[in-house]
């Protein structure tokens, strides 16, 4: 019963503002003078997770996008301006 459902709900993936984000993401870093490491380090997240965010291969989470802004010192909604 509960199985049809889940086939009406369409999962929803934006590809290209995926790699806007993490396009986006990159460019702050760099800017900020962030290697992948030490943002990870100071977002509290794995290293690869940060690579996958930049390269657009993940669908990262609203947790994620936070501590990453906090690491960064900026307000999260830089990340989509």
């Amino acid at each position: 019963m509960v199985s049809w459902i889940f086939t009406l709900v369409k999962y929803l993936r934006d590809e290209a503002g995926i790699k806007k984000f993490g396009k986006k993401l990159k460019e702050i870093r760099v800017m900020k003078s962030h290697t992948q490491e030490s943002l990870a380090w100071e977002a509290g997240i794995e290293p690869m997770h940060v690579s996958k965010i930049e390269r657009g291969i993940i669908n990262t989470s609203l947790s994620h996008i936070l501590a990453l802004a906090k690491a960064l010192k900026i307000k999260p909604s830089e990340f989509f301006d």
